[in-house]
């Protein structure tokens, strides 16, 4: 995907991957400010968690513009 995202300064090509990963059995997801999140037991938690990050750093992004 070409494009920018909104800390970029300029158009790049952006590749997702997959953040989940199995440490031990259980699952934890990667971020892009290279933090490690979890354990979680199921998929379904995971994901879950994953969505409830996003919108935690998109509040605290609209707060430091306010």
């Amino acid at each position: 995907m070409y494009g920018m995202r909104a800390q970029d300064i300029a158009p790049a090509t952006h590749f997702r991957s997959d953040r989940l990963t199995r440490v031990n059995g259980d699952l934890y997801f990667s971020t892009r400010e290279n933090t490690l999140e979890g354990p979680f037991s199921n998929h379904e938690e995971a994901e879950r968690e994953v969505r409830a990050y996003i919108e935690r750093v998109r509040l605290l992004s609209r707060e430091r513009i306010s």
